[in-house]
């Protein structure tokens, strides 16, 4: 297993934020109430502490002063989503305080007991816990006016689709979490020309809260000069059990590569990093040019640890590619190669780094001469992507600055793939290739994006979201 060659990133838990309500005027009146509604609040307890989250449970309001006491908690606790469950009706000023002051994204769910009631022996008290509906549309109307995103989950308490869709809610908090926290790496200069891939630096910071450290080449540098020969023999076996080594790997261009992996885990280690985007031309060979060159094995190891690496200083890729991590899906670099109008695919890949989870089998170390519209040589990862659903996500940039998450949901499939050093993989979108090709461009996705195992879309039309951005779907 690649995991225990390569063990994840360890980052800070996602931070759920739990609060239940109901009417406290119905307590003294219906006492089996209360109790009924708290053995649910315990059941949905139970089930978000057994997802992969740090939870926060404020406990169960019953008026609109133990909400302002929740909203304080809860403030505190600084969550990546907050999940309002409401157990039976509630007047919207309970939950005004919550939604407000913890300045976090809320979801409103309401699970009846069971799937319907029984309406020959039920009274008022028993109907009641059946009722965190009815104050669902007041819920939302109030955060319409107080323009608070509204979101919600209905339907019943053990229902395993209402919990698939609340699940989507927290892989989208799993995003929010990352890129609130991240660290961004941007070492080098823009690839000349490619006028897409500019971004403002102020943005990430501004829209996720993520920080962009701008490294120079001379950090990478003199963390490569500090490597032993020892520690680039143990880099090389770790490789060697990791790829299959083509012919065509020159040794002396395999110790190099295995010589700035070293040094680009200190680097992203001394800089706290969770992704690095990079881009060096270089001439005539160089030390910037060969450390450029040499990138590929290195970045691919970081990238399946889960600290996306990419090449031609794509900062707003590896914002996708973290959050394509981090919903477990893998995230692999990736751009149109070219269009099969016989068997109705378009085939996408990269140059440079990859993602070794998407790999279908045992992934290739190819010696290259050349890096196509790249200075330098050196050895190059191969693989063709694993068959099988796939979901594409990019980071937009529109005219007025602001960012989006643009998806696209394909199958890879069978077929001839390119010997070139590249990853790979053939993606049958159901519909004419060129067709596909002309929607994709016209979303603003930009040149380059993650591709992740699975049909994901869901997740990140719910992260997107969670972190106010637009979401478009091809």
């Amino acid at each position: 297993m690649i995991t225990d060659l390569l063990p994840p990133r360890q980052r800070r838990r996602t931070r759920i934020g739990l609060v239940a309500g109901g009417l406290g005027t119905y307590w003294p009146q219906f006492p089996n109430l209360l109790p009924q509604l708290r053995e649910s609040a315990r059941y949905v307890t139970s089930r978000f502490v057994e997802m992969d989250a740090e939870v926060t449970d404020a406990g169960f309001v019953s008026d609109a002063q133990e909400g302002v006491v929740a909203a304080e908690k809860l403030r505190q606790a600084d969550c990546d989503l907050i999940v309002l469950f409401l157990t039976t009706y509630l007047t919207s000023s309970m939950v005004l305080p919550i939604a407000q002051r913890a300045n976090t994204p809320v979801l409103v769910i309401d699970l009846q007991p069971t799937e319907r009631m029984d309406h020959a022996t039920f009274d008022t008290g028993a109907w009641l816990a059946y009722c965190g509906q009815c104050p669902l549309p007041e819920v939302g109307n109030l955060f319409r006016r107080a323009g608070i995103p509204f979101r919600s989950v209905t339907g019943w308490l053990r229902q395993e689709s209402a919990w698939t869709r609340i699940g989507q809610w927290v892989r989208a908090a799993h995003v929010r979490a990352a890129l609130r926290d991240a660290r961004h790496g941007l070492m080098g200069h823009l690839y000349p020309g490619m006028l897409d891939v500019s971004t403002d630096l102020t943005l990430l910071p501004t829209t996720f809260g993520s920080h962009v450290e701008v490294l120079e080449f001379d950090d990478l540098r003199e963390r490569v000069h500090a490597v032993t020969d020892a520690e680039v023999t143990e880099r090389m076996e770790l490789a060697r059990k990791i790829f299959v080594l083509d012919d065509s790997v020159d040794e002396d261009d395999f110790a190099w590569g295995a010589r700035v992996s070293v040094g680009l885990d200190r680097l992203v280690d001394d800089f706290d990093l969770d992704s690095l985007a990079y881009y060096h031309r270089g001439l005539g060979g160089e030390q910037h040019e060969r450390l450029g060159a040499g990138m590929i094995l290195g970045a691919s190891l970081l990238t399946a640890r889960g600290v996306p690496v990419t090449g031609e200083y794509e900062l707003r890729t590896t914002v996708a590619q973290l959050a394509t991590q981090v919903v477990g899906a893998g995230g692999s670099f990736c751009e149109i190669q070219a269009l099969d109008f016989v068997d109705g695919v378009v085939e996408m890949g990269h140059d440079g780094p990859a993602h070794l989870a998407v790999s279908a089998k045992q992934p290739l170390l190819r010696g290259l001469g050349v890096y196509h519209g790249k200075r330098g040589w050196g050895v190059s990862v191969e693989f063709d992507v694993r068959h099988g659903p796939v979901t594409l996500l990019g980071l937009g940039q529109d005219r007025d600055g602001s960012l989006s998450f643009i998806a696209g949901e394909g199958t890879v499939v069978d077929g001839p793939l390119l010997a070139i050093g590249n990853t790979t993989s053939r993606v049958d979108f159901g519909r004419d290739p060129g067709e596909w090709v002309d929607d994709w461009s016209a979303s603003g996705v930009g040149h380059h994006w993650s591709l992740s195992l699975g049909h994901r879309a869901a997740d990140y039309r719910a992260a997107a979201s969670l972190l106010g951005i637009d979401f478009r779907q091809v």
